[in-house]
C-alpha cells in the first residue's frame, strides 16, 4: 500500500478581521493537523495566526517558520529551502497542513515562494491555494468607495520603490493602489502629484485591525512615518454626473428599450 501524503493548503486569512476569513478556509483550519505561518527571525509574532486563531482548534499544532528580513538573495533562498523542507517533512508523515498568509494567498504572499519551491522539489505533493480578501478590497469597502467602474482600469503595485511604477506608465489607470507604502511614502506622494490627475488620495493603516487609521491628507506623512500596514488608494479626477441626471438618463434608455420591444412584439 502507498503511504498517504498530506495535502498543503495555502490560506489567505484576509486583512485583519477574523470574520472576513472565508467559510472554506475556516473549515480547512478546523481539520488540518498542522498550521504553519511566517515570522521574522527576530521574533515569533504572526499577524496571520492572530487573525485565524478563532478558527484553529486548541489541539492543532502551530509552527512558526523564520524568514530573514534581508536583501541577501542567497540567505533568502536558503530560508525558502529550509522552511519548505520542514513543511514537506510533516506532509510525508500523512498530516494535512495549512500555511497562513495575510490577505490573499496569491497576492504579494510569502506562501507564493513556498509554493514554487515545493512544486519544484516535491511535485508529488498536493497543494491547494485558498484565496482571501485583500487589504485594498477591505480598504475600499471601509471607505465605501468603488475601486473601478465601467471601463476603468486598476493598478495594484508595491510601494517599496516609491512611485516608480506609476511614473513608468504612459497611460495612467483611473485607480492606483500602493501596497507596502510605509517605506517610500514621500516618493509615492510625489509621483501622484506629478501626474496632476489624481484628486482623491487616501491612506489606510491597519485596516480592520485595532488602531485602524484613515488619513485623507497625505501631507501628514511629511512629519511622521506611516504604520507598517499602510496602503494608499489614489483615484483620478472624473466628471461627476448628478445622481438625478443619472436616474433620468436611465429612465430615458429604459423607455427607448420598452418602445423597441413593444414594436417588435406587434410585428
Amino acid at each position: 500500500m502507498n503511504k498517504k501524503i498530506g495535502t498543503l493548503y495555502g490560506i489567505g486569512v484576509g486583512p485583519g478581521d477574523p470574520e472576513l476569513i472565508t467559510l472554506k478556509s475556516a473549515k480547512i483550519l478546523s481539520r488540518v493537523q498542522v498550521v504553519f505561518a511566517a515570522a521574522s527571525t527576530k521574533n515569533s509574532h504572526s499577524l496571520a495566526v492572530n487573525i485565524a486563531r478563532p478558527h484553529i482548534p486548541k489541539t492543532t499544532s502551530i509552527k512558526m517558520l523564520s524568514f530573514p528580513m534581508t536583501k541577501d538573495k542567497k540567505k533568502t533562498r536558503e530560508s525558502w529551502a529550509k522552511n519548505a523542507a520542514i513543511i514537506i517533512n510533516e506532509l510525508i508523515q500523512g498530516k494535512d497542513a495549512a500555511f497562513l498568509t495575510v490577505g490573499d494567498s496569491m497576492t504579494y504572499s510569502t506562501f507564493g515562494y513556498i509554493l514554487k519551491h515545493i512544486q519544484a522539489t516535491a511535485p508529488y505533493i498536493t497543494i491547494e491555494s485558498i484565496p482571501g480578501i485583500t487589504s485594498y478590497q477591505a480598504a475600499a469597502a471601509r471607505l465605501n468607495t468603488p475601486l473601478v467602474e465601467g471601463e476603468e482600469s486598476l493598478l495594484v503595485t508595491s510601494g517599496v520603490k516609491g512611485g516608480d511604477r506609476l511614473r513608468q506608465l504612459s497611460c495612467k489607470p483611473e485607480t492606483v493602489v500602493f501596497l507596502k507604502a510605509y517605506r517610500n511614502v514621500k516618493d509615492i506622494i510625489s509621483a501622484v502629484e506629478e501626474t496632476d490627475l489624481f484628486e482623491d488620495c487616501v491612506a489606510i493603516s491597519k485596516c480592520g485591525l485595532p488602531g485602524e487609521e484613515v488619513v485623507s491628507d497625505l501631507k501628514e506623512f511629511a512629519n511622521r512615518p506611516p504604520n507598517y500596514w499602510t496602503l494608499i488608494i489614489a483615484k483620478q479626477k472624473k466628471k461627476k454626473t448628478p445622481l438625478k441626471d443619472e436616474i433620468r438618463m436611465g429612465r430615458h434608455h429604459r423607455r427607448q428599450s420598452e418602445a423597441v420591444l413593444e414594436f417588435t412584439e406587434s410585428m
